[in-house]
């Protein structure tokens, strides 16, 4: 929006024009606010030095939506299909109680999940699911965002799956979001969008194309855009590094560094330089990004390591802190992310 068009639209605004016509103005006081989601524009003018407002002016929100307000960006992935904001609900006696909770994948295909109980402190492991000997990774996501967590699971055989959590305990028989292909790629899930709260996935194959798709609830996920291309990884994470309210990727290549590709919030991730964050992860199998391990709000990751290793790095102040370990048993386990 150029400053020219908003004063056309001030012009075409009657309490907005009489200010700019009036001799008697030599102070003003303007504000402009926007929603995020659908682009009108708000407007709020203080009229110093009037006893009585110009004609046509109002004195609460409500006025015209003049020169039709911002113009609505190009269609794109990122759009949300409806406003949606989770219930908060009694996770108590649910499978994955929090989002700081742990979850692996055991050798006899049991789903086990450990509750936070407190800053790096966690419960015993409780075993919540079976049959996930087949499964390349599995991840923890509210995928519907009905304030309940659930399960995706790439499969090896190349299928894709949903298991709704259920805030009372359990899972909702799965419901396969995608067929054949799944295995090849390597997937990161989470809000990678600022405008839709509905977890998406990204993608990347062995051709270095890292891609977007969309959430379809319980329809099948087919309808990708290509977001970048030169990344190679052969694991990634969506977690948001900087702290700038922002999803990005940490990238671990096969020589055990790990670069960091920052989003915007928008479907495209940033135009800049990809810095190595981290080295010596060679030994990482799998990377989960946590919530509220440390305290309200904080942020970080979860690494699996050789041996029978867990470590937590602290994100919460932009960079990677000193790693923790967390008490196993883990030996046979793997991280679901």
């Amino acid at each position: 929006m150029t400053r020219p068009r908003l004063v056309e639209w001030w012009k075409q605004s009657p309490g907005h024009n009489a200010m700019l016509l009036d001799p008697r103005f030599n102070v003003m006081g303007a504000g402009i606010s926007y929603t995020n989601s659908t682009y009108q524009i708000w407007g709020v003018v203080n009229f110093f030095g009037y006893t009585t407002l110009p004609a046509g002016t109002l004195d609460s929100p409500g006025g015209g939506a003049y020169g039709g307000g911002f113009p609505p960006p190009p269609p794109s992935l990122c759009d949300a299909p409806a406003k949606h904001m989770p219930p908060t609900l009694n996770l108590a006696t649910a499978a994955i109680t929090g989002p700081a909770d742990l979850v692996s994948v055991d050798s006899a295909g049991q789903l086990l999940n450990r509750a936070s109980t407190g800053p790096r402190t966690y419960a015993a492991p409780k075993v919540i699911g079976s049959g996930f000997s087949g499964a390349k990774e599995v991840f923890v996501t509210d995928w519907d965002r009905d304030g309940a967590f659930d399960v995706l699971a790439q499969w090896t055989n190349g299928n894709l799956t949903l298991y709704r959590g259920i805030a009372g305990g359990g899972f909702q028989a799965p419901i396969t979001l995608g067929m054949g292909g799944w295995d090849t790629l390597t997937l990161a899930v989470g809000g990678w969008c600022a405008t839709n709260r509905m977890p998406q996935i990204l993608a990347l194959d062995g051709a270095g194309n890292l891609y977007l798709y969309a959430n379809k609830g319980s329809g099948d996920i087919s309808q990708r855009v290509t977001i970048a291309t030169g990344v190679y990884a052969s694991r990634m994470s969506m977690v948001d590094y900087d702290g700038d309210g922002f999803q990005d990727i940490l990238g671990l290549k096969t020589d055990g560094t790990v670069q960091l590709y920052r989003g915007g919030g928008a479907t495209a991730l940033r135009a800049e330089a990809r810095p190595t964050v981290a080295s010596g992860w060679t030994d990482v199998t799998g990377i989960r990004a946590l919530r509220n391990v440390t305290g309200l709000n904080s942020t970080g990751v979860a690494l699996r390591r050789a041996n029978d290793t867990l470590q937590y790095w602290d994100l919460t102040a932009g960079s990677l802190a000193t790693p923790s370990n967390i008490a196993g048993p883990w030996t046979g386990q793997r991280l679901a992310q």
